[in-house]
């Protein structure tokens, strides 16, 4: 059976146009400004305004640990919305915006799948309203005032061997991970070495998303440290002068994006910073305005919940002082199969064991949403046509023993049709009572934190800290940083850090060989692994396939 592409699917449904979805949230023309027939920005000043109006239920959509044969949690997010509002229910979406870099690379898009898409699937993965190429603009003229200020004079003193800010672009470019700029006399600057990152690694993009307001975001870009000076001690984005040009650069972009899925739900898609390197959550201002405007706030955290719900947990709620009502954890058969050792070729054949091998790797999400976080979760299978009754009665049986429901969620397929009885289970299980916590107290020291994220999360033994990253934790501590989160820079496709690692492995040791302060977002990142802030192209890129004809209508992108 040949199946339409995503984005034939979305160029056949019939957008509403934004006025009429912005209708539906009751707001006026004051309320948004028109980026065409089917985007507009959402006054972020409207927050403040709506303050004593009573929150919805906020529900967090999170997946079982990645694999190549993939999980679908933004389609499973964008259907579970459409089921709710199938069922009557006033349901909004907050999402993140993709970055070009998967785009083109080997992820693809970030829209959702099938019949459960936010559109216009076009603008959304490509440029959309320009929030990050605001985002780049700004990080990249905080590195010029930055190499301008060491040319004329360096009267700050500050040490070009320790530069921590780099320049960024959206894209995945290797080549630009290590370079040496500055060449070529004098008039061309100060020698050194230097390197990119993607955008959805700036600090700026984690700042954009944790902010509260223009003014809270000025403060915030206020306090990024981008070097150290020759007695150590940091040099701030503010000691360059810098914050009100960067807050003047990203005025529009603080302004969260409101668009639609195929069935006319509205869709907050606004900031996008990556999970395995940043927080990996769409910004405050979408979530809590979008649990203003319904009755369910459907949001989603990148990776497995080992990564995105915790940092969702114990950055962003912690920050924006909200918390989750209920979680949906997705997996597919597929991805079970390849936990329990079956190679992606082999994955369309039925293999029961195989599923019940791979299920300590959900279960081991389970007992972290349950018993860590303390939040009820329904489990939502992703249902593919080569699933058997057999594998899914198996995933049922094991749940049940956790008392876990599974629900099959059908929604690439059917769209809100294939999400009504997920939507249902939401329902039930945001109106129970829930034991939420953190998975550390901000008062621990930089080491505990690591060591509870490894051991209660990951399921590991603890940390090893390099001698260089026990420097820095030790700098940070000395510097006043000591009582901020943690955000783990890891590999998405473990629990540990080490991706080949799969399943549920036990008694594994991370090791922490560099700590940073994002001191404008507010946490500390520990890099693990091989984690890199550029990825590289795949060898046959994404970028290849797509095309567009004489009309402007693209193809390829999925």
């Amino acid at each position: 059976m040949a199946y339409l592409s995503d984005i034939e699917i979305a160029n056949q449904v019939t957008m509403k146009p934004i006025k009429e979805v912005a209708e539906s949230l009751n707001l006026t023309e004051d309320d948004y400004e028109l980026y065409g027939k089917f985007k507009a920005k959402l006054d972020a000043h409207e927050l403040e305004k709506m303050k004593d109006r009573q929150d919805g239920k906020l529900i967090l959509v999170t997946a079982i640990t990645p694999t190549p044969a993939g999980e679908g949690k933004t389609t499973t997010s964008v259907g579970l919305a459409d089921g709710l509002t199938k069922i009557g229910k006033k349901a909004m979406l907050a999402l993140r915006e993709p970055s070009l870099g998967p785009v083109f690379g080997v992820k693809g898009g970030a829209a959702g799948g099938g019949y459960a898409q936010v559109v216009p699937m076009e603008d959304i993965n490509l440029h959309f309203t320009g929030d990050f190429h605001a985002i780049g603009a700004a990080n990249n003229l905080l590195a010029a005032l930055l190499d301008n200020h060491i040319h004329h004079g360096n009267t700050l003193q500050i040490d070009s061997r320790r530069i921590t800010w780099k320049r960024v672009v959206d894209m995945n470019d290797r080549q630009l991970r290590y370079i040496v700029d500055g060449l070529q006399g004098k008039v061309n600057g100060v020698p050194r070495e230097d390197g990119y990152d993607i955008t959805v690694a700036s600090e700026i993009m984690a700042i954009l998303c944790l902010a509260n307001n223009i003014i809270d975001l000025k403060e915030k870009l206020r306090k990024i440290i981008v070097a150290y000076n020759f007695a150590g001690d940091p040099v701030t984005a503010g000691d360059l002068k810098a914050e009100g040009a960067l807050t003047a650069l990203l005025k529009e972009a603080i302004h969260p994006n409101l668009v639609q899925t195929l069935e006319h739900t509205p869709a907050l898609i606004h900031g996008g910073p990556f999970a395995n390197i940043a927080h990996g959550c769409n910004s405050v201002l979408a979530t809590k305005m979008s649990m203003k405007y319904a009755d369910y706030t459907i949001t989603e955290a990148g990776f497995g919940a080992d990564l995105g719900a915790e940092k969702f947990i114990d950055i962003k709620c912690r920050l924006a002082d909200i918390k989750p009502d209920a979680v949906v954890l997705v997996a597919t058969i597929r991805a079970l199969k390849m936990h329990g050792g079956v190679p992606k070729n082999a994955l369309g054949d039925e293999n029961v064991k195989a599923v019940i091998d791979g299920f300590p790797n959900l279960e081991k999400h389970l007992i972290n949403i349950q018993e860590v976080y303390g939040l009820p979760v329904v489990v939502a299978i992703n249902k593919f046509p080569t699933d058997t009754q057999a594998e899914l009665t198996a995933v049922e049986e094991a749940c049940k023993k956790r008392n876990v429901e599974v629900v099959l969620s059908e929604v690439w397929e059917k769209g809100g049709e294939g999400a009504i009885s997920l939507a249902e289970k939401v329902i039930e299980l945001a109106e129970q009572p829930n034991s939420f916590s953190y998975v550390y107290d901000l008062e621990d020291s930089i080491e505990e934190k690591l060591t509870k994220i490894v051991q209660k999360v990951y399921g590991g033994k603890g940390v090893e800290i390099t001698k260089a990253a026990r420097r820095e934790m030790q700098d940070l501590e000395r510097l006043g940083f000591g009582n901020y989160p943690i955000c783990m820079a890891k590999t998405q496709y473990s629990f540990s850090d080490d991706a080949t690692l799969i399943g549920a492995p036990k008694d594994f040791t991370v090791t922490i060989r560099n700590m940073k302060i994002s001191a404008g977002a507010g946490f500390i990142v520990a890099l693990t692994g091989t984690v890199m802030t550029m990825p590289g192209l795949p060898k046959s890129p994404a970028a290849e396939r797509i095309d567009v004809d004489e009309q402007g209508v693209i193809s390829g992108l999925f």
